[in-house]
């Protein structure tokens, strides 16, 4: 079979091999410690911590950390201070001249601005960890539970938790540098699948036990799964090449340029970051909900907190799909820029075929983005809301959150560059690639 001779390949090439044993042994460290519970919690007073991630930001939170948030593990905080820091940093390189020009530095201000990434990650944690073990006092107080957490302790505790997440970074950098993928984004995708097989074994209970529909409507929601699956990879490799002439050079008998090529313009250039912006602002009603209004309240607070503080609610669903629309315009303005496009194609000798150098072309490029960039922000809504949907139709909560929004786009996004990586080495080696009809495009490609 094709499968089987493609595994043997890999496994005959010696830095494959040895990259895909490092990553998996360095995903092993990372589930072991997400099960390692903080100094002085007894295991059995986490039931309470279980129901508070059960929705909302906290459900996200223990999604993307591998179950490790809910079980007050010394990687409770999981990789997303560090995903924090560098999204304020990469924004700050957009407004700030000099972190503009340490961008442009090539290597050396990609390693200065990765220092700040670093010192900022560590003053988020440092605010992170005491809030994290100040509700987990409160959640197991309320229980029934009990924990004493003295001033040494909290302060003894919001290190282990600092350290343990600085751990995670330095362990997604490792799998960067002698590993296979991003490991970053490696560390994010093996905590979201980590939480899959349970939350599949709970809608196959439910469906034959409690729910409707039995198992035809569990095998139809599979066939669902697989088709939003494929459609979240359509979004994520979907592209609008335009063809860039280059002039010919002669250099004293030798002949340069003169190539067609393409610039692959992305419909989804803003990738999952939209999502995550417009959840970070739609998450403020639902802390209004659990913190400041009450559902007696007949306040302007209460009403507006009760209509948005669902988030399978209509207009919360309503609100959170405009304000992905919205977000992916200003995410993909901030990051993909024409002019700048159009300077390099000019200094290089190259041209767009019956469009003028310069503002034509900068204009033509901006009009294209325009273009391409309305089917691809609805597509990102709708993915984006497809779990509301999923509930609406009485899906389990946690094998609903599967069915669209950042978990999939990120596991689509990670699992495509993984498999192109792996074909590189195998193209480097003369073998055939992973795919009978033809490469696979990651996220990078064309």
């Amino acid at each position: 079979m094709k499968l089987i001779q493609t595994l043997k390949n890999i496994w005959k090439i010696e830095d494959l091999r040895k990259r895909i044993i490092i990553t998996f042994l360095f995903i092993l460290v990372y589930r072991f410690g997400c099960f390692v519970v903080l100094p002085g919690i007894r295991p059995s007073d986490l039931a309470a911590l279980h129901k508070f991630t059960d929705s909302g930001l906290m459900q996200l939170l223990d999604m993307f950390s591998g179950g490790a948030f809910s079980q007050a593990s010394i990687f409770a905080l999981g990789i997303m201070p560090y995903i924090t820091a560098s999204i304020v940093i990469q924004l700050m390189g957009m407004v700030y001249p000099r972190f503009q020009k340490m961008q442009r530095e090539g290597e050396s201000g990609r390693m200065k601005l990765n220092q700040y990434t670093r010192y900022l990650t560590v003053l988020i944690l440092l605010v992170q960890a005491p809030a994290y073990l100040i509700n987990l006092k409160y959640q197991v107080v309320s229980a029934g539970g009990q924990v004493n957490f003295t001033p040494f302790t909290m302060v003894f505790l919001s290190i282990v938790m600092t350290a343990g997440a600085m751990f995670i970074m330095w362990l997604g950098e490792k799998i960067t540098d002698k590993g296979i993928g991003n490991g970053i984004s490696m560390i994010i995708l093996v905590g979201i699948i980590a939480r899959f097989p349970g939350a599949l074994v709970q809608e196959f209970t439910a469906r034959l036990t409690t729910a409707q529909g039995g198992l035809v409507m569990f095998l139809v929601e599979i066939i669902i799964l697989f088709a939003v699956t494929a459609g979240a990879v359509m979004l994520t490799q979907g592209t609008r090449k335009v063809p860039v002439q280059y002039a010919k050079r002669i250099v004293g008998n030798k002949q340069y340029g003169g190539a067609r090529q393409y610039i692959p313009l992305k419909v989804n250039a803003a990738n999952v970051m939209p999502i995550i912006f417009a959840q970070a602002l739609m998450f403020i009603p639902i802390t209004l909900a659990g913190f400041g209004a009450h559902q007696n309240d007949t306040g302007f607070i209460g009403s507006f907190s009760r209509t948005f503080g669902d988030m399978n609610g209509f207009w919360y669903n309503v609100v959170y799909f405009l304000m992905i629309v919205a977000f992916t315009y200003f995410y993909t303005a901030i990051t993909v820029r024409p002019t700048q496009m159009a300077e390099e194609m000019k200094k290089n000798s190259g041209f767009i075929p019956g469009i003028k150098p310069g503002k034509k072309t900068a204009d033509y490029l901006d009009s294209i983005m325009s273009r391409i960039t309305l089917p691809g922000s609805i597509f990102l809504g709708i993915v984006a809301i497809l779990p509301a949907f999923a509930r609406v139709f009485g899906v389990n909560q946690n094998f609903a959150q599967f069915f669209g929004g950042t978990s999939l786009l990120i596991t689509v996004g990670v699992v495509l560059d993984t498999l192109q990586q792996i074909e590189t080495h195998l193209m480097m080696h003369h073998y055939d690639g992973l795919m009978k009809s033809g490469k696979v495009k990651g996220r990078t490609q064309g």
